[in-house]
Order: structure tokens, then C-alpha cells, then sequence
């Protein structure tokens, strides 16, 4: 059994990717989000009258993002994020689980970065988790300290500290092709994707498989009334083996997040070499 690259940004995020498909022979996903909002009218595309106000605004709702101190969601593809960033000390924690206990393969990871060092307790779980490659060498439920230069540039288990946003919102944005505001503080239109795969919710492959689609992928956005996004919500149509989904990802307590926990020291052991091969 070969199990795909993982990719979480953080948050790495991203992780928000049909990571198990390579286990999984359905290869389906589930959204992860509603409809969008009711609108009367046309979405008119960028350039038009208003338009541009409405994708500055978008643009400009990714600024708080950069200070690095705020909580954070991602959902999709039967994939959930939760964590925080805290700039001010350096630290960041992340908790995913990818698929389920149906799945051929449920995993849980619980990252904790404090610059500069990272920690990641692992479980493993589904038909299918005995089987991965050196399982029994894996410290499952032990928090395993990460050699940096083993991770520096893994998108699943590295985090850039110049780069705070694990989703990767600022550049979902710049790709908005049309929009308009629906109400006060909601948005939906369109974002060429095609050119964001460094935002770390996406999978460059699913971008690749998506073609031209890529260019057109509707999505929605909230902000709150200080005009800081809150949430967005991509609506990625099927492509190849990947199922429909929605990526949904959201932001809350700009400025109240706190520092990350370090694992106690008795919880804390050295990352194998098996570990290191599982995400690469």
C-alpha cells in the first residue's frame, strides 16, 4: 500500500486534499460547506463597475492574516484542520484527521511548532493501519520530536514562519477573476486557481487535474465588520479520480490566539527514520 503525500500548510496544511485516495478505491470526497448565499443578479467580472471595490476588499480582508496571531479551520475532502498561530512566540499548533474510522486509512496528527522546534503525535487507525510500512516503529501516541532539516519544506509537517497562513488565503484572493458583494460583509464569484499551488489548503495535483476548471472555480467569503476574512469557502468540481468538494476555510480570534504548549518532556521521543518516510 502506498500512502500519497500529505500536505497541511501548517499548516499544511492543507492537508485539505484527498490524501487517502491512494488507500481509498472510491476516491470520494465530501463537502464540506453550504450553498452559497441567495443573490438576485449577475456576478459581473472584474473591471466592471463596483466590481473592484468588492474584490479590494477581499484583497485587503488577508492583511490580519500576516500578523500572525489568529485561530483557524480547514474542512474538505473528508479531511478537518483546527489550530492557531501565535507569531509573537514563535509557535503554531495544528490538529488534523484524515478520513474516518470506515476508511482504509484514518490518521490523526497533532502539530505543535515553537521555533525552532516541531513535535508530532501520530495515530493511526481504519482496516488498513497495520499495514502501513514500519508501523511498529512509529511511537503511535508519543510525541516525536522533528529533526528541522528533515522537514524544512514539507508542506505536511513544516511551518514557515514568514509565511503564517496555513491555508494560504492571500493567494486564493488574488486569484478572484469575478465577484460581487451578495450582503453586508458576503461575497461570491469566481478564482483561477490554476496558479495557487503554494496555498497550502490545495493539492497541486488536484490543480493539475483540474485542467482549465482550474479558472473558473466558484467560492464564497464572509468578513467580519473590521473587514477581516472569516471564512471562504472554494467549490472544486470533480476532477480525474477526485470527487467534487468543497474547501472550506475559516478565521476567528484575530489578536486573542495564545502561544502554543510545548509536549511534557516524558511524552517526547526522537522521530525514526520510518516516520520520515511516511510523508515523503
Amino acid at each position: 500500500m502506498k500512502i500519497r503525500r500529505f500536505s497541511a500548510a501548517a499548516f499544511a496544511a492543507a492537508l485539505l486534499i484527498p490524501g487517502l485516495t491512494a488507500c481509498n478505491s472510491t476516491g470520494t470526497g465530501e463537502a464540506g460547506a453550504s450553498a452559497s448565499p441567495a443573490a438576485s443578479g449577475s456576478i459581473a467580472p472584474s473591471g466592471t463597475p463596483g466590481t473592484g471595490d468588492a474584490k479590494q476588499a477581499l484583497l485587503n480582508s488577508t492583511n490580519a492574516i500576516r500578523d500572525g496571531n489568529f485561530r483557524f479551520t480547514m474542512s474538505g475532502a473528508g479531511s478537518t484542520a483546527e489550530g492557531q498561530v501565535h507569531e509573537p512566540s514563535q509557535s503554531a499548533e495544528m490538529r488534523m484527521t484524515i478520513g474516518d474510522a470506515s476508511s482504509d486509512l484514518m490518521m490523526k496528527l497533532d502539530l505543535i511548532h515553537y521555533k525552532p522546534d516541531s513535535w508530532v503525535k501520530l495515530e493511526l487507525g481504519g482496516t488498513a493501519a497495520s499495514s502501513v510500512p514500519g508501523v511498529q516503529k512509529l511511537n503511535l501516541g508519543k510525541y516525536q520530536h522533528l529533526d528541522q532539516t528533515r522537514i524544512k519544506g514539507n508542506r505536511a509537517l513544516g511551518f514557515d514562519f514568514d509565511k503564517v497562513d496555513p491555508a494560504g488565503s492571500a493567494v486564493l484572493t488574488q486569484g478572484i477573476t469575478e465577484v460581487r458583494q451578495t450582503a453586508d460583509g458576503t461575497y461570491e464569484g469566481t478564482a483561477d486557481i490554476s496558479k495557487a499551488a503554494e496555498a497550502g489548503s490545495l493539492d497541486p495535483a488536484v490543480i493539475t487535474a483540474l485542467g482549465t476548471q482550474a479558472k473558473t472555480v466558484p467560492f464564497t467569503a464572509k468578513v467580519d465588520p473590521q473587514g477581516r476574512l472569516t471564512e471562504l469557502v472554494l467549490k472544486v468540481p470533480a476532477a480525474g479520480q477526485n470527487a467534487a468538494q468543497d474547501l472550506k476555510i475559516t478565521y476567528s480570534d484575530y489578536g486573542n490566539a495564545t502561544a502554543a504548549q510545548k509536549p511534557p518532556a516524558d511524552q517526547v521521543v526522537e522521530a525514526p527514520a520510518e516516520f520520515y518516510n511516511l510523508f515523503n
